[in-house]
């Protein structure tokens, strides 16, 4: 949605039905496959799709200063 993308035009570059892209849209599980074919399409990460909700700097950020925690609690 954020790249205005429609359904019918993320179908057509997937390969992905219209039916299954708004079934996952409405909160359906997509398949391994699927995600890596949306994440091309719209030319993302897989990671784009994690965190849902979460402002992306504000993820990289986190994961950043989560790396930096663990590293220090094992003594790296």
């Amino acid at each position: 949605m954020r790249q205005k993308t429609s359904v019918y035009r993320l179908a057509k570059n997937t390969g992905i039905s219209a039916t299954t892209l708004q079934n996952y849209k409405n909160g359906i599980e997509p398949s391994f496959k699927n995600m890596c074919k949306i994440a091309d399409a719209l030319d993302v990460s897989l990671d784009y799709f994690r965190d849902e909700g979460e402002d992306k700097e504000d993820v990289r950020t986190k994961r950043k200063r989560d790396h930096h925690r663990s590293n220090r609690h094992y003594g790296r």
